[in-house]
């Protein structure tokens, strides 16, 4: 049995966040608040320090220094031997294969924004069919992906499409994310994936949530702690 544990969404409040133990800490974006060098270095102490036998992170839309000065991140990364960080691509930890992605549907225009279509949509059509364990800093459409809608009085679903449709082509066992803080701490078990947003913040970026654990057994079967 493989404990993992999940965060999203933590802005440089990390320090306020508890971590339960377990065998794999992942981090699914939106790590810095303003995306800068001391943001980054900060954050990379604080994951670094945590037990865990494997730590996994990716970027996301905040996480600027990933996206601007790459080489950069990658220096501070060379401190931290024990942390991954993935960008488009995957890892390995025993059986289990994760594929992470920061990608998300432009914003504004924040950090590894695109277009919602072919744009985008090329991304997930490289992740790899045998992913197990996908971490995408963005939610599926229609999962978990609820955000409010100031002045209407409503919510409105912000997911990808294409991605949701590759989740459906993959059928990836757990599929973590966050950068929707509205329906933070909120999961979905479907048939053959189980689907969670891990944000950490409210919509006023206060730390509320609490790290979401799941239980991964030698079959591949995701249980939510």
């Amino acid at each position: 049995m493989t404990k993992l544990v999940a965060i999203s969404d933590t802005h440089g409040s990390h320090w306020n966040v508890k971590v339960p133990d377990g065998d794999i800490l992942v981090h699914a974006g939106d790590f810095c608040s303003h995306g800068s060098m001391p943001d980054a270095l900060d954050f990379l102490k604080w994951f670094n320090v945590h037990p865990h036998k494997h730590k996994i992170m990716i970027a996301g839309n905040h996480d600027w220094i990933c996206e601007r000065d790459p080489n950069l991140f990658t220096l501070l990364l060379n401190n931290f031997p024990d942390i991954k960080y993935l960008e488009d691509n995957a890892c390995k930890i025993g059986d289990l294969k994760f594929y992470g992605s920061p990608q998300t549907p432009r914003f504004f225009n924040w950090a590894f924004n695109r277009d919602r279509g072919e744009d985008i949509k090329q991304y997930w059509d490289v992740i790899p069919d045998d992913t197990d364990v996908l971490i995408t800093h963005g939610p599926p459409h229609g999962i978990c992906d609820e955000a409010y809608r100031v002045g209407f009085n409503t919510t409105e679903h912000t997911g990808c499409k294409d991605l949701l449709d590759a989740t459906l082509r993959i059928a990836p066992k757990l599929h973590l994310f966050g950068h929707i803080h509205y329906s933070g701490q909120t999961s979905y078990v479907a048939p053959k994936t189980t689907y969670a947003n891990v944000s950490m913040l409210n919509e006023a970026y206060l730390v509320w949530g609490k790290p979401m654990i799941f239980d991964i057994d030698n079959n591949k079967n995701v249980s939510i702690i």
